[in-house]
């Protein structure tokens, strides 16, 4: 017995070390790749794709008016298990996307450790149309359906973090066409409206829907959603996107994100956003705008709670040097309507960075500073301005 366990050890790791020579034989085996860790059944009708990536940073900020020391920030931002397959046919694929730090379980929120991230089932009419069942990205904003792996800087920006619809529970449609040579994107999304978060649902729903114009032609390896032009197109690639998103008598100050509060109100999201690539230089731009009727509300304890009523602009830049050194920018401007002007400042934000890329996204360094300030005022210290720096390493397969 002790004999044949060693035999099968030997013969596993032997798989491991000449996979890519295994998988020309054989593509049952169990491979280790760029792409994570495949296995594929005997009969076929089995696969499963295994990935993982963590986010170490550390970080510090000081406020102008301060008088501390500042702020450290040091922690594993993001600790994440991916499982992607089908089973019995390609036609019938899944995603499952577990989350293991407490930052990215929105557990301050809700009070609730939510692991479960992705959990969702795809039927593949064809290449160009399929349809999902369960909790996902809803498509919203680009740089939210962006994956946190493929951003250029260790967070999004703050319009993001204001207006983004982020993920629910529900049904969409997806397709994929040309008109003539332009490619387009368009997909919509029918969700319980209360994010990852619910244990349920209430009288009302979120109707998503996204569109996407690619007039140039489509980028290499799917570019339009990786930040950064890694792929050094040879010709400019643009691809410009807008959508809307009704969530109705939401319970949460974000609909699917944020606190949850008493009384039930309407958030209507409208959002425009482009990314343009040539030659190592990327551009990308996005717009947002939140209505609500009546965005001030009250939480479960009975303290004022608002939802955030106003639009945002976010704009990027970047070129990529030689031996995957790349610059990057980035300015960022949130208007709050009048409504919530007793509780929310105009807030700008300026930030410039430089990530070293080893294997692309999968393996990067990311170092960046930033400077807030508040109202226009660029050097009032009694605006509560601020200025930090922040440090990240990201490590996948």
């Amino acid at each position: 017995m002790r004999a044949t366990k060693i035999v099968t050890l030997t013969a596993l790791l032997a798989t491991l070390t000449f996979a890519s020579k295994a998988q020309e034989r054989d593509d049952r085996a169990t491979i280790l790749n760029f792409k994570g860790i495949q296995f594929h059944s005997n009969d076929s009708l089995f696969y499963t794709n295994f990935r993982f990536r963590m986010q170490n940073r550390i970080g510090f900020t000081e406020k102008l008016d301060s008088e501390t020391n500042g702020e450290w920030d040091a922690r594993v931002r993001r600790l994440r298990m991916r499982v992607d397959g089908y089973i019995y046919t390609p036609k019938i694929s899944y995603s499952i996307q577990l989350a293991f730090t407490r930052s990215d379980q929105d557990f301050d929120e809700t009070g609730i450790p939510n692991i479960v991230r992705d959990a969702v089932v795809f039927y593949n009419f064809t290449d160009d149309f399929y349809i999902s069942f369960g909790q996902n990205k809803l498509p919203g904003n680009r740089q939210r359906v962006n994956s946190s792996g493929q951003l250029q800087f260790a967070d999004r920006s703050l319009v993001n973090s204001k207006f983004t619809v982020d993920r629910d529970f529900g049904m969409s449609a997806n397709l994929s066409k040309k008109i003539g040579e332009v490619p387009i994107n368009a997909k919509v999304a029918i969700s319980t409206g209360e994010g990852r978060a619910a244990s349920g649902t209430d009288g009302g729903l979120s109707y998503t829907g996204r569109v996407e114009f690619l007039p140039l032609g489509n980028f290499k390896n799917g570019g339009d959603y990786s930040e950064g032009d890694l792929e050094r197109e040879e010709t400019p690639k643009l691809s410009i996107g807008g959508g809307y998103s009704y969530n109705d008598r939401t319970t949460r100050v974000g609909g699917q994100t944020g606190k949850y509060v008493e009384n039930p109100f309407t958030l209507k999201t409208s959002f425009v956003d482009a990314i343009l690539k040539y030659q190592g230089f990327a551009y990308q731009a996005e717009y947002m705008r939140r209505d609500v009727d009546n965005p001030l509300n009250l939480d479960l304890e009975g303290k004022t709670a608002y939802a955030y009523k106003g639009f945002g602009i976010n704009q990027q830049m970047s070129y990529l040097m030689n031996h995957g050194f790349e610059v990057v920018s980035r300015y960022t401007f949130v208007k709050p309507h009048q409504d919530i002007r007793a509780y929310e400042k105009q807030t700008e934000i300026i930030e410039a960075g430089l990530n070293k890329y080893m294997k692309a996204h999968r393996l990067k360094f990311n170092l960046s500073g930033n400077y807030t300030f508040k109202e226009g005022q660029f050097n009032n210290v009694n605006q509560k301005n601020s200025w930090g720096f922040l440090f990240q390493v990201e490590l996948g397969i």
